[in-house]
């Protein structure tokens, strides 16, 4: 076990150094706090290169410890093709998370300061950020302890202007409950937007603390709607500390879910009854939420049209694979998969001068030591033979 996380750690580290060199430091006027506050930026790699590319937007409360943590993981789901590169903002709170986050006791509502802190985040760092860098439309914003809680209340704002809500050992009130209900979640249904809001329970945390994050995650998981995703977290660990390390990349893991590659799970629970067509749309949608929410044209990973071609082929006699292949050729032009769905459908449809003529122009995108052009040139033969 120590072997393990001493190597998970100089991993992280290794990313840590190789990111440093992006860090920039800025200071914000600020209105509401009523003095200069300055916050950290991480740029991801290619963001200077890329000038047409937007990248989603973290802001990291807490920041003292959580940025390099949050950084690390971020850098790394995003090398493993598992999240977006992402634009983070860290705002240190080392001497001031008493009057940041501090609320009142007694009824859970936000003190003075507490509330210029909240609009301090909403009015000003967003607006600075957004107005500086190329973001995308989705901005998560991570806490830990009473920052936590602070991230709940914006949940209640009239138009939502957060989509990920990561609330790490969350030390709530205990008014938490009927403040979850004030905030009318069921609202959410209404935008075109997609949210998701994390929260992590353990065995290491005081019974207090464990019943007012139930209460949270019972009175949250009351309410079920399409576009609103929640994570009640649990897990058993040694201390507090080792619970924000594991809770950070597993909040990635569902925050980001959509971002990745079709798993298992998703192709089980979303698309394995679909009929074909559905199949083609849910594979065009997914791209289409990527591009709009992380700024990330991806075009459609080879992977996933092979994960659903096997509906597409034997579902309906294979009538989807013309507009399938369409599709393909449409976002990979130069790729021959297009041309290859457009050949088998022609080949199951007995035309097999056209679906020879498919084969063919497919076989001509190929470069010659392409593993798969000798298979690929088999259709050709196959169907002259006949």
């Amino acid at each position: 076990m120590m072997i393990h996380k001493s190597l998970s750690l100089i991993f992280l580290l290794f990313y840590f150094s190789s990111y440093s060199q992006t860090i920039i430091k800025k200071s914000i006027d600020s209105d509401y706090l009523g003095y200069r506050r300055e916050i950290k930026i991480y740029l991801p790699e290619g963001y200077v290169k890329d000038e047409e590319k937007n990248y989603p937007l973290a802001i990291i409360l807490d920041a003292e410890y959580l940025f390099d943590l949050y950084v690390g993981n971020a850098v790394l789901f995003a090398a493993k093709d598992k999240a977006p590169k992402q634009i983070i903002i860290g705002i240190n709170m080392a001497k001031t998370r008493k009057k940041d986050t501090y609320f009142n006791t007694e009824n859970g509502t936000l003190t003075k300061n507490n509330a210029n802190f909240y609009n301090f985040i909403r009015d000003e760092v967003i607006f600075e950020i957004e107005s500086s860098y190329r973001t995308s439309p989705f901005i998560t914003l991570i806490g830990e302890g009473t920052s936590a809680n602070l991230i709940t209340t914006f949940l209640g704002e009239e138009t939502p202007i957060i989509n990920a809500y990561i609330c790490i050992n969350p030390a709530f009130s205990d008014f938490i409950a009927s403040q979850m209900q004030a905030y009318k979640l069921a609202r959410f249904q209404q935008e075109d937007n997609t949210f998701y809001f994390y929260t992590n329970n353990s065995n290491i945390f005081s019974n207090r603390k464990q019943t007012l994050i139930n209460q949270l995650q019972q009175e949250v998981s009351s309410i079920e709607l399409n576009n609103f995703n929640l994570i009640n977290d649990t897990f058993n660990t040694e201390n507090s500390i080792s619970a924000i390390a594991e809770a950070i990349p597993r909040a990635l893991t569902k925050v980001f879910e959509i971002y990745s590659a079709i798993s298992k799970e998703e192709f089980d629970k979303n698309i394995k009854d679909l009929s074909p067509l559905d199949a083609i749309a849910y594979l065009e949608n997914k791209y289409l939420e990527i591009e709009f929410l992380f700024g990330s044209n991806l075009g459609i990973r080879e992977q996933d049209i092979f994960t659903v071609e096997k509906i597409i082929i034997e579902k309906e006699n294979g009538d989807q694979l013309l507009n399938f292949g369409r599709m393909i050729l449409k976002i990979f032009p130069s790729s021959p998969l297009g041309d290859y769905y457009i050949g088998r459908y022609y080949e199951e449809g007995k035309n097999i001068k056209k679906a020879i003529k498919y084969y063919k122009i497919g076989y001509g995108k190929m470069d010659p030591s392409d593993p798969n052009a000798d298979a690929f040139y088999e259709n050709i033969i196959r169907l002259s033979n006949q």
